[in-house]
C-alpha cells in the first residue's frame, strides 16, 4: 500500500450502481479507502497519478457463493488428505481467486477460518472471506460426506470431513443449536444450513426435504442471537418455502422454485442467491447416470429461475458453487459472463458488485470488515479493477483475466499491474 494517495485518471468508471459508465471523473484512493472522486481535470497535491489509457475501472468483483477451502480438490483428495495438505492448496487457490478479479467472497462451506486470517494479516494474497464454518447437515443431508461403511455412528464418533471442519452432522433442534454455536464461535458471519437434496453428493436425492421446520427454525434463532443469518441449500419448492418460514434469509441455489415460493422469497425480503447451472462445460460434472440426471434437471430450472427472479423481482446475488473442481476455476469470471444470456451486462455487472456487497452486509455485526465493498464511491473500500473491456456490450474480458485485468487493487494495496 502506497504511502502517498493514489490517483487513477483517464478512465471510464463503472461504480457498481448505476447500469451506466460515468465519463471525465478520477478515483482518489487514501489508505485502504476511495476517498473522493475527483474530475478528470482535478490534481491532487502530493498524490501519485496512476494513468488508465482510457480503460474500464470498477469495483473488485464478488462471488456470493465461493468454497474456499474445497474448489481446488477433488473430493477424494479432500475426504482422505491431511488437512494440512488441504489448507496449502487453499492458500495457492485464495490467490489465483484474487487474480482473476474476486476481492471478496462469501464462503458457503469449509474450514475458511485460519486462511481468511492469514489473508488479512497478508501472510498469504486472497480475497476477503466471508467464513460460514461448517455446512451444517442431518444424517444423511446434503453436508454427510461419510462412506457407508462409516454407519451406523457410534456416540463420539466424528468423520474425517467433521474433524477438518467441513460440515458438522446435527439431528435435532438441540444438536443444531450446538453446532450453529460452534460455528459462530470460531467466527462465522453467517451461517449455512442444508435443507434438501443435491446434485453432486452421492446419497441424498434432489427431491429430499432436509431438517424439519424447527431444526431449521433452531438454527435461525441462533444465527440471530448473534445479529447475523443463515443461508440455506436447497432446490425444491417445498424445501424453499419450509425454509422461509423457519426465518432463513438466503435461499442458496434454488433452481427447482415454483412461482409460489418465489413470491414467498419476495413478500419476506428473502435473497436468491443464484448460480449458473447449465449443465454445460462449467458444471461440477458427478459420473454416473443419477449424476447427470440431476444436472440437467437442474439445468433446465436454471433458466426458469432467472427469469422468473427478474419478473417478480427477488433480490438475487450471483455465485459460482465451483466445489471439488479444480479444472473449473479458470471459469470463475466466464460463469458470470455468460450470463448475458439473461441479463443487460451493465445490471448483471451491478449484480457481481454492488448487489452481492449488499448481500455481505446481512451479517449486520458479525461482518468482518467495516466498509462497504462492491461500490467504488467515498468511504468504501478501495477494491478496483482496471480492465481492457466495454461492459456496455458484454462481459467477456472477465473470461481471460490473465489477459485483460490490467490492474488489480484490494484494500488500496496493487497486487498487479499490466497497464504498459
Amino acid at each position: 500500500m502506497s504511502d502517498r494517495p493514489l490517483l487513477l485518471t483517464n478512465l471510464r468508471l463503472f461504480d457498481g450502481r448505476d447500469a451506466t459508465l460515468r465519463e471525465n471523473v478520477s478515483i482518489l484512493v487514501e489508505g485502504n479507502r476511495i476517498s473522493g472522486l475527483p474530475g478528470a481535470e482535478e490534481r491532487i497535491e502530493g498524490a501519485e497519478v496512476l494513468d488508465c489509457g482510457g480503460r474500464l475501472a470498477m469495483p473488485g468483483l464478488i462471488d456470493a457463493h465461493w468454497h474456499t477451502m474445497l474448489c481446488a480438490i477433488t473430493e477424494l483428495a479432500a475426504m482422505t488428505s491431511d488437512v494440512g495438505y488441504i489448507y496449502l492448496v487453499a492458500a495457492r487457490e485464495a490467490e489465483r481467486t484474487l487474480l482473476r478479479g474476486f476481492t471478496s467472497v462469501r464462503d458457503a462451506g469449509g474450514p475458511s477460518f485460519a486462511l481468511k486470517r492469514a489473508i488479512d494479516e497478508g501472510i498469504v494474497h486472497g480475497p476477503r472471506i466471508y467464513p460460514s464454518g461448517a455446512m451444517i447437515s442431518q444424517t444423511s443431508g446434503h453436508g454427510d460426506f461419510r462412506m457407508r461403511h462409516e454407519l451406523p455412528r457410534s456416540p463420539g464418533d466424528l468423520s474425517h470431513s467433521e474433524r477438518a471442519g467441513m460440515a458438522a452432522i446435527a439431528d435435532g433442534a438441540d444438536e443444531v443449536l450446538r453446532r450453529v454455536r460452534e460455528q459462530l464461535m470460531l467466527g462465522a458471519s453467517q451461517i449455512k444450513l442444508m435443507a434438501g437434496g443435491g446434485v453432486s453428493s452421492a446419497y441424498d436425492p434432489l427431491d429430499t426435504l432436509q431438517y424439519t421446520e424447527e431444526e431449521l427454525h433452531a438454527g435461525v434463532r441462533a444465527a440471530g442471537d448473534w445479529n447475523t443469518y443463515v443461508m440455506v441449500h436447497v432446490y425444491t419448492p417445498p424445501g424453499i418455502k419450509r425454509a422461509i418460514r423457519a426465518g432463513a434469509r438466503s435461499i442458496e441455489h434454488g433452481q427447482l422454485a415454483d412461482e409460489e415460493a418465489v413470491r414467498m422469497m419476495v413478500d419476506a425480503g428473502v435473497w436468491w442467491s443464484l448460480q449458473p447451472f447449465l449443465a454445460d462445460v462449467d458444471a461440477n460434472i458427478k459420473s454416473g447416470p443419477h449424476a447427470r440426471a440431476k444436472q440437467q434437471e437442474v439445468a433446465k430450472g436454471t433458466v426458469r429461475a432467472y427469469e422468473m427472479a427478474q419478473h417478480f423481482g427477488v433480490k438475487t446475488a450471483w455465485g459460482t458453487d465451483i466445489l471439488f473442481s479444480p479444472d473449473n476455476l479458470p471459469s470463475q469470471g466466464r460463469q458470470l459472463a455468460k450470463l448475458t444470456r439473461f441479463y443487460d451486462p451493465l445490471d448483471l455487472l451491478a449484480i457481481a458488485t454492488g448487489t452481492n456487497g449488499e448481500l455481505l452486509r446481512l451479517s449486520g455485526p458479525r461482518n468482518p470488515y467495516d466498509g462497504k465493498l462492491g461500490v467504488i464511491e467515498p468511504g468504501a473500500f478501495a477494491d478496483v479493477l482496471v480492465a481492457d473491456g466495454d461492459p456496455t456490450e458484454n462481459l467477456d474480458f472477465l473470461s481471460d483475466p490473465e489477459t485483460n485485468l490490467r490492474l488489480i487493487m484490494k484494500d488500496g494495496k496493487i497486487y498487479k499491474d499490466t497497464r504498459a
